[in-house]
């Protein structure tokens, strides 16, 4: 079987990894295609698959025009390829290039708010794979499976956390607060708005009334002065989930960070007028992560549980309620990978 994976995120790349390694092992031959974001190569780079990349268009209008280019770019791969099956997160390039080809495409979205990607890609995708607590109704499309779909790469059966990276960054386990600041670009972060601080000094009061407890890291989108300089570090990307594992807390305009916070055991804050499904599963069922439309309540429920008495023991308990009920579904994208590439 051939399979050709469509990445546009370096969180697709994790997500589908383990699975990539599992149908290589099997015998299988996989191909990644990629667009130019963030740290995407990086990843492709450091986990040894086999990729081809095409540049990333930033801004809506970018984007628009560069959807007939993206399309090509993924149809020129695929044409030499010759995959069995497309899989993506919902990308509409390995969507449409699937029906031209006349393959089957799966899907495993995960942000209800990317409404353009969905209205691209779901009239040309077969399987709509969904965790069960996704707001969105597909219909006849959709499978729905018990599970975050950072568990493929989060889940103990994939990951072991290493402290080496907390001493090389010269840190304290369980003794700093990671804060991120993101750029809210993509298109499905059109309507959102996050701590939306007026000024340089909003920001350093902010971390500041966070460092009267612990230390502070910052990671950031956004160009920040040189006062800021001081909370960043370099985290490599493949420690990165590392690193997060041994964080006290973390606040953030990053949603993803925030699940995967919440996921490996450190109590999160997502910061943003808008929700997710898998953030509203941590916060309302298992009290893992919570989404907060503003600054100062962000403040104030950070503080809160900084003052908790060994916070990272009871967030440890509640992961191991969750991972309990949650399935590694790295096997579950395999067979339906399987089923669909049979066909």
């Amino acid at each position: 079987m051939r399979v050709l994976f469509d990445v546009g995120h370096p969180t697709d790349v994790n997500v589908f990894r383990n699975v990539i390694k599992k149908l290589e092992k099997e015998g299988h031959s996989t191909k990644v295609t990629a667009r130019d974001k963030e740290n995407t190569v990086e990843l492709l780079k450091t986990y040894g698959l086999d990729y081809e990349v095409s540049p990333h268009y930033k801004g809506m209008m970018n984007k628009a025009l560069g959807l007939p280019r993206a399309d090509y770019f993924v149809y020129k791969v695929a044409k030499k390829f010759s995959p069995d099956v497309f899989v993506s997160a919902g990308t509409p390039y390995a969507a449409q290039v699937s029906k031209m080809l006349g393959k089957p495409h799966i899907a495993f979205p995960n942000t209800e708010h990317a409404k353009l990607a969905i209205y691209l890609s779901k009239p040309f995708t077969d399987l709509i794979c969904t965790p069960t607590f996704f707001k969105r109704d597909f219909g006849k499309k959709q499978k729905r499976f018990n599970s975050f779909n950072e568990l493929t790469y989060l889940h103990p059966n994939h990951f072991t956390p290493d402290e080496s990276i907390v001493e090389e960054l010269g840190l304290q386990k369980d003794r700093y607060v990671l804060i991120r600041f993101s750029a809210l670009d993509s298109h499905h972060d059109l309507s959102a708005k996050g701590f939306d601080f007026k000024n340089e000094g909003e920001v350093l009061e902010f971390i500041e009334r966070i460092e009267d407890f612990q230390r502070v890291v910052i990671t950031s989108e956004l160009k920040m002065g040189s006062k800021f300089e001081k909370y960043k570090l370099n985290v490599p990307s493949d420690k990165w989930h590392d690193f997060l594992y041994y964080a006290t807390m973390y606040i953030g305009e990053g949603a993803k960070t925030a699940s995967e916070g919440a996921i490996l055991g450190v109590p999160s804050i997502y910061v943003s007028n808008t929700r997710r499904g898998y953030l509203d599963e941590l916060e309302e069922r298992y009290d893992m992560a919570y989404t907060i439309p503003n600054k100062d309540e962000a403040l104030t429920k950070a503080i809160s549980l900084l003052k908790e008495e060994n916070l990272k023991k009871l967030w440890h308990s509640k992961r191991e309620k969750m991972l309990d009920e949650k399935i590694d579904i790295v096997e579950f994208i395999m067979s339906v990978i399987r089923e669909h590439g049979k066909k």
